[in-house]
């Protein structure tokens, strides 16, 4: 009988093993599918672009043959597309226009996951986001520990709430 009990814990223990194994692969997967769609979008959007300036670079040299400015110079070519399209291809302005508790949440979703303050100071600069004051990690650790959104999960280490958890708080 003890030896049927030794099984059956054995087994107990692997099942919930797996579980807590298929948990973690599920999460991971879905953080690479939110991956893979962020990528998707910047490479459509980089594919537009090039075929867009591919476009104005033809028209440029066709349009040159026949027009010229008043100093006989060639024109330049209207702009079909703006700098802040470039920069957001470029991944420099994503954030850019937020404050730090709107763009670290905002990014926190997005990952799935804690992130340390240093990661998000470096991925908000990256995003385009300027940070006020001396001390950048230390300004955000302290949005972040003042913002109702976010939970401490370790040492300058936070998550993003559930909306449910927020209003209930």
């Amino acid at each position: 009988m003890e030896e049927l009990t030794d099984i059956l814990v054995g087994l107990e223990q692997r099942i919930s093993a797996y579980k807590n194994r298929l948990q973690e692969l599920e999460k991971k997967r879905r953080r690479l599918d939110d991956e893979i769609a962020t990528i998707k979008k910047y490479l459509e959007l980089a594919e537009t672009l090039f075929r867009v300036e591919a476009d104005k670079a033809k028209l440029a040299s066709l349009s040159s043959q026949f027009y010229s400015d008043e100093k006989g110079g060639r024109q330049r070519p209207n702009t079909d597309v703006t700098d802040q399209s470039r920069e957001i291809l470029m991944g420099r302005s994503k954030y850019s226009g937020k404050s730090v508790s709107e763009a670290a949440y905002e990014m926190l979703r997005e990952a799935n996951r804690s992130m340390h303050a240093k990661e998000l100071v470096q991925r908000l600069v990256e995003g385009g986001l300027q940070i006020k004051g001396k001390t950048p990690l230390t300004s955000v650790a302290t949005s972040l520990k003042r913002d109702k959104r976010f939970r401490k999960v370790g040492p300058n280490t936070f998550e993003a709430l559930e909306e449910a958890l927020i209003h209930a708080v």
